[in-house]
């Protein structure tokens, strides 16, 4: 907010002199009349108390990404906490201004707070889309992006750029379909690539591989590692997956490899056995890896590899046999949508979440290639 506050003076041509503005505290006076903006996070109810100045009321609370007080905090009741806290005292012309995405899922909690609040003799709902502003302040190829996603995947569009609660498709990954499945080019080497690895005892191992293709913009599914002990009936020890892995990543290197390619692994966080033994199996072949624990936050990974999907970024190759049947098969828990809390059935999923640790781990790479209001700066 303190950098959109900032943005926002320059956008409507006032002259910061005019201000006083530091970073610690974090405020921004205006000089003539002493009047402050005041920034503070809420990691809880009581958290924004602090502020309050018996001698200079607040007048306006704005409260940016409403959605992370119903998704990691006290939702409506930390909300119903913090009017009250600024509301009291205050004589007259005190306002509050609630900012958000809205979810895709109608039944989401975020959706039906802000129906209650439309009940409200006291409260406006705007909505407001990309097409509400100038287009100097987003820039021609934004909106050409914007644009492009329309004709692609009109849903996605009306969801990401017009702020509509689409609902919750049961299929995951609605969007992927035969154009997501290309071959490389005969020859086509690449100086990043990354894995994705899912780990399981009783259930499968997958090692998933894309190449960054930074001159076209694209994330190219390369090849995968597939076994499951149950349907094979052998199941293997962490060392045999590592020895597997350190083979998969040598065939990686010399079909798709440049001289100085640099190999990335995202593995399932709960792996930390099989982490090790990759690491010992690496050292011993002498094939450097660098290895991360994956990010596995599930929400905000599918939503970046739907971006990706529906802005036609990424790709598998016809050789990710499983992966392109997951892409298909992966779908939500019906009930979990109608509670507004949309959860994917945890069944024949880990090609998907390999895949997305692998668009996690390389999210600071790859996401300069999305519209800027995609990039979630």
């Amino acid at each position: 907010m303190y950098k959109e506050i900032l943005r926002g003076l320059n956008r409507l041509k006032v002259k910061k002199t005019a201000f006083k503005i530091t970073k610690s505290p974090m405020e921004i006076t205006y000089k003539k009349h002493g009047t402050t903006i005041y920034f503070s996070g809420s990691d809880g109810i009581d958290d924004t108390k602090g502020i309050i100045d018996e001698d200079k009321p607040i007048k306006l609370v704005i409260l940016d990404e409403l959605t992370e007080f119903f998704d990691d905090g006290e939702g409506e009741d930390e909300l119903t906490n913090i009017e009250a806290t600024f509301v009291r005292g205050n004589s007259s012309g005190f306002q509050m201004i609630y900012l958000y995405n809205p979810p895709k899922n109608p039944n989401a909690e975020i959706n039906q707070w802000c129906k209650k609040m439309e009940k409200r003799d006291d409260c406006i709902h705007i909505h407001t889309t990309y097409k509400d502003v100038p287009i100097e302040w987003l820039g021609q190829d934004l909106i050409d992006s914007a644009e492009e996603m329309e004709k692609t995947d009109p849903k996605m569009y009306r969801w990401v750029w017009l702020g509509e609660s689409t609902g919750i498709d049961d299929a995951v990954y609605y969007m992927f379909n035969q154009s997501h499945i290309k071959e490389n080019k005969e020859g086509q080497r690449f100086s990043i690539i990354a894995i994705g690895g899912d780990y399981g005892q009783q259930n499968a191992t997958t090692f998933q591989a894309a190449g960054l293709d930074m001159g076209n913009k694209q994330l190219k599914g390369l090849d995968e590692y597939y076994h499951s002990g149950r349907e094979s009936g052998r199941q293997k020890s962490p060392s045999e997956y590592a020895q597997d892995f350190v083979q998969f990543v040598t065939s990686l290197g010399e079909r798709y490899g440049t001289e100085n390619v640099h190999f990335y692994l995202f593995l399932d966080p709960s792996a930390q056995g099989l982490q090790e033994e990759i690491k010992r199996a690496c050292r011993g072949a002498n094939v450097p890896v660098s290895i991360r624990n994956a990010e596995n936050d599930v929400k905000l990974g599918i939503s970046r590899v739907q971006k990706m999907l529906a802005l036609h970024l990424m790709s598998i190759s016809s050789s990710q046999e499983w992966a392109m049947n997951e892409f298909q098969t992966y779908e939500y828990d019906k009930d979990s949508i109608k509670k507004g809390k949309e959860e994917p059935v945890k069944i024949d999923d880990h090609c998907m979440d390999a895949i997305r640790y692998l668009v996690m781990g390389m999210w600071t790479k790859i996401k300069p290639w999305l519209p800027v209001l995609e990039r979630e700066d």
